[in-house]
């Protein structure tokens, strides 16, 4: 990526909380931000007027690019998670390295259009159908990682051990589904082993590595540890799905006398670098465990309230000592603006009070939390030295018109949606210009092509 030194103005830019008016933002040609001035009344000549409420690129924290696929069909007639999940392995069964490409160009792309700038892929279809090893073991994660480069985000690799299909009645793992072949590399050896191999490439400045364990359902309680150490050696982001499902509490308690997140804690898995994604069904002692070890949580309402998963006790766990922050997940929509408000929303329908978070708070999930999530604990802010990553949302829509400027952070969450996105910029390029992407000019055509070609 060619970078080169930028003056943007921000009419109105998020700073420290704070809505300020007329704020310039230097940037420099190692895409960072090299000052912050305020008062600025007009653009200078030769800088990039940012119309509206510029605030730090959203950073969505768990993705699984090919469940974009899915949106629409999963949503014909009723049906359960579980029902949801074989049609999602429906999907998953058509991809190889180029078409997983071409749809997660136009994924990242649609995140972009969305003002997101980094990305979290949960990342677990390794293999070619049946399980057999691409000549190169890598080349699904490397399609995913040139699919972020390409359409201008930031990526968080995540790449997920998958090994078992259920816990088994000893805990040692039921053989994965023929669907699931493919997730699995056999052991947590032998994934480390390949994701070391991943990890040692030099994927240029957009991609980092981290580690994902799929959950306690896929990765027997022996192979946990294995996991949590290559993380911990390499101090690479670690993400687990945690009691998304009731069914995944009961067959963990059933087995191991124990929870998932007990189990977890016991392993070796929690800590300040893991984020706990879901986190919907959990005990006091739960809530006490995840927040005593400072692990994240990572809220994806958008899915949760599709997929009818329940209600996370997100309050609970920030209250508890869990950093949160936002994911679209599945992809029923794209957009952290939605999934900030949701988090809010939902937890007024369940209390019946409002005020559970300020939108700064809320924000603050979706920017410099996330990124701290995703490994990028400098990003997430606009101040000087921070990466140079932005979103502007107009504040002049047929949602956002009316309110004073300085309540833009209260507009821009609680009635923006990502149709207000209007600028996004990574690195100080500027991505998406005027609601328009630079890169993939016809987005909406990249999807509907790379999701074709998935049915045939």
């Amino acid at each position: 990526m060619s970078l080169t030194a930028q003056t943007y103005w921000a009419e109105h830019a998020w700073l420290n909380g704070v809505v300020e008016p007329s704020v310039i933002i230097d940037t420099a040609t190692d895409g960072r931000i090299t000052a912050v001035r305020t008062g600025v009344p007009a653009p200078p000549p030769g800088s990039v007027a940012l119309r509206g409420l510029t605030v730090p690129g959203l950073a969505n924290v768990h993705s699984h690019a090919f469940h974009r696929a899915l949106r629409g069909t999963v949503q014909v007639g009723s049906g359960t998670f579980w029902t949801w999940r074989e049609i999602m392995y429906q999907f998953a069964a058509g991809l190889t390295p180029d078409s997983y490409f071409d749809l997660a160009r136009a994924v990242y792309a649609e995140m972009a259009l969305a003002g997101v700038t980094a990305v979290g892929e949960f990342h677990y279809v390794h293999h070619a159908p049946g399980g057999a090893r691409y000549d190169n073991a890598n080349a699904m994660g490397e399609a995913l990682i040139r699919a972020a480069a390409e359409a201008g985000i930031r990526i968080t690799l995540l790449d997920t051990c998958y090994l078992s299909s259920d816990i088994g009645k000893r805990g040692r793992g039921v053989a994965p589904n023929r669907h699931q072949l493919r997730f699995s590399d056999g052991s947590a050896e032998t994934w480390a082993e390949r994701v070391s191999a991943l990890a040692a490439a030099d994927h240029g400045g957009h991609a980092r590595i981290g580690a994902a364990i799929h959950s306690v359902r896929a990765v027997p309680a022996a192979e946990l540890r294995t996991v949590a150490q290559w993380a911990q050696d390499r101090r690479a982001p670690l993400h687990v799905h945690l009691s998304e499902q009731t069914a995944e509490n009961d067959s963990c308690r059933s087995v191991h006398g124990v929870t998932p997140t007990r189990l977890l804690a016991d392993h070796g898995v929690l800590g300040p670098r893991t984020t706990a994604v879901h986190a919907t069904h959990l005990s006091a002692e739960d809530i006490a465990l995840l927040g005593g070890s400072s692990t994240g949580v990572c809220m994806c309402p958008t899915t949760e309230r599709d997929l009818a998963d329940g209600i996370g006790p997100a309050k609970r766990l920030q209250d508890a000592g869990s950093r949160l922050s936002l994911g679209s997940d599945s992809h029923a929509v794209i957009d952290l603006l939605e999934e900030a408000r949701a988090m809010e929303l939902d937890e007024r329908l369940r209390t019946r009070a409002r005020g559970h978070w300020t939108a700064s708070q809320l924000l603050r999930a979706a920017t410099e939390q996330g990124h701290a999530s995703l490994g990028w604990t400098e990003a997430g802010r606009i101040e000087e030295g921070g990466l140079a990553d932005l979103t502007t949302i107009a504040l002049d829509s047929v949602r956002t018109a009316g309110p004073v400027p300085r309540l833009g952070a209260e507009t821009a969450v609680f009635a923006a949606t990502n149709a207000d996105v209007r600028h996004t910029v990574v690195a100080g390029r500027h991505i998406v210009r005027d609601g328009t992407h630079q890169l993939v000019p016809d987005v909406p055509t990249a999807l509907a092509d790379a999701i074709a070609a998935l049915r045939t």
